[in-house]
């Protein structure tokens, strides 16, 4: 049944007969019941968002009231334990999930370790490029993403037994192919489901759709590859005019209402109001909040004028807030927005404006906002120029590990398979020492790759490395409060030492 998803699914016998096409007829419906009426137990259901943002809320609500049972699952997220679809996980209504990102939902995280759910990750980029070629009729394509990891070897566990231990299903493995720019590819089929559910801030009678801010993310690649695509909107017009369409009714078949909007905001960020500071692993109070703090204030260094940078979710986010004024370069989220602002003034915080890790944000001078697979065309076509991500584990050959622990954590890879393989330089940013002393920089990663030997430089609270081809990691830059020697016993990871070191908060 899945090849398409990761596994051998064929098209679902749900809807293969089921292929609306606009006739004239009205396309409006007067709820979210209405539009899904005819949803049936064990349906592939696509869904847009990103964290809380666009996603069909009142549609799942409706699922729930309905009560579909066994339902099959592609999203780029699987919602919070108390809102999206993390209410549908809650009810045990759904069997399987194909998704990019899970990391903020213990309800789902805990239903697969216990071996109660199929778990298909995919990386995000190829996510959204499988759903955009989906609806444009190409069958498949080759991506980079994944080369050398899980998703080219598959064998990922997919179902865990019900001791959480033994595997019962695994992904399967990817077709590699080199082509002439020397690179190897994975070929990747494109998506198809029996239900498209997506959120827009407006419709008109043709269907037509307009978008607000970062909401647009994933909605509209996850809109052209369903049988039946069922928009929820905020507001219904009679006409949009034609230059203002961010989507083409063509591809639309239902529209409501909703009925309520809950204007959700999963990460709530204030310029103005300081948090109370984290204490790290020992308990002392505001020191992990300093460790990260320092980390951003140095990686701002690494910024120039005029430049694109992406930034990943965790300590890379906090860059927009230590960047103002320092140098003016665009910051982008794989979420759909280039140029970022800080983070809100109390007060003027707006739910459908985030950055990747799901917390409000503002809009720099000259932003513009895009859809999920226009985010990552920008990473693969080298439109930027280098990309901040966190990390679990990093090896001395520069390796990166940063989307599962298996048996304990899973968070899924997100946009980060692709970024590390998009040729722009990849910059990491971690704290040197794990929870409870544990090694971080390492000579080989153990727990499952992100990325193989992608690293250009890495950025921690004790030091800079730049990764040299010839000699491997080179310590450049050293904290005011390290020495070489206390570098050196928390890190099993080879490296040099420049006869040139400078001092990193200098």
């Amino acid at each position: 049944m899945l090849s398409r998803l990761g596994l051998k699914f064929l098209n679902s016998p749900l809807t293969s007969s089921l292929r609306c096409f606009s006739t004239g007829a009205s396309k409006i419906y007067d709820s979210p019941m209405a539009a899904i009426h005819d949803m049936k137990d064990g349906a592939l259901v696509g869904m847009g968002g990103f964290g809380l943002v666009g996603i069909p809320e009142n549609g799942v609500l409706a699922m729930i009231e309905k009560q579909v049972k066994n339902i099959r699952i592609v999203s780029n997220i699987a919602g919070t334990s108390d809102w999206g679809i993390g209410l549908l996980l809650k009810d045990r209504q759904v069997i399987e999930m194909n998704a990019s990102y899970v990391g903020e939902n213990p309800t789902f995280e805990k239903q697969y370790l216990n071996g109660e759910i199929s778990l298909n990750m995919i990386p995000q980029g190829t996510l959204a490029e499988r759903c955009r070629i989906g609806s444009s009729g190409i069958p498949a394509a080759y991506v980079k993403a994944g080369v050398g990891t899980y998703v080219e070897t598959g064998g990922f566990p997919m179902r865990l037994g019900s001791d959480g231990k033994s595997i019962t299903q695994v992904t399967r493995p990817r077709e590699k192919k080199a082509f002439e720019d020397g690179q190897e590819y994975l070929l990747e089929e494109g998506l198809h489901v029996d239900f498209s559910m997506i959120r827009a801030h407006q419709a008109d009678k043709y269907g037509n759709l307009r978008f607000r801010k970062t909401a647009r993310n994933f909605n509209p690649d996850m809109a052209g590859y369903g049988d039946v695509v069922i928009a929820e909107v905020d507001e219904i017009v009679d006409e949009i005019p034609p230059e203002l369409v961010h989507f083409p009714g063509c591809f639309v078949h239902r529209i409501y209402k909703s009925p309520k909007i809950y204007h959700k905001i999963e990460r709530l960020k204030y310029s103005d109001v300081k948090p109370a500071p984290k204490p790290d692993a020992k308990g002392k109070g505001g020191s992990k909040d300093l460790k990260r703090q320092r980390i951003a204030d140095r990686a701002v260094k690494e910024l120039t004028d005029g430049m694109y940078c992406n930034l990943g979710i965790g300590i890379p986010v906090t860059v927009a807030n230590t960047v103002m004024g320092k140098v003016d370069a665009d910051l982008q989220g794989e979420n759909g927005i280039v140029g970022m602002g800080p983070y809100p003034k109390k007060g003027q915080e707006d739910a459908d404006l985030i950055n990747a890790g799901k917390e409000t944000i503002t809009e720099a001078i000259g932003h513009s906002h895009n859809r999920s697979s226009d985010a990552f065309g920008m990473m693969r076509g080298k439109h930027l120029h280098m990309t901040m991500l966190g990390s679990l584990q990093v090896s001395e050959t520069g390796d990166i590990a940063n989307w599962i622990i298996p048996g304990q954590k899973v968070k899924g890879m997100g946009g980060a398979m692709d970024l590390v393989t998009c040729g722009s330089r990849v910059v990491v940013v971690m704290e040197h020492v794990g929870p409870g002393g544990t090694a971080k920089f390492l000579p080989k990663c153990t727990i499952p790759l992100t990325g193989k030997g992608c690293i250009s430089t890495l950025i921690t609270d004790m030091g800079v490395f730049e990764y040299k081809d010839k000699e491997g990691f080179v310590l450049t830059e050293i904290a005011s409060d390290a020495t070489v020697e206390q570098i050196k016993k928390f890190t099993p990871a080879k490296f040099s030492v420049s006869p040139d070191l400078k001092k990193m908060d200098a």
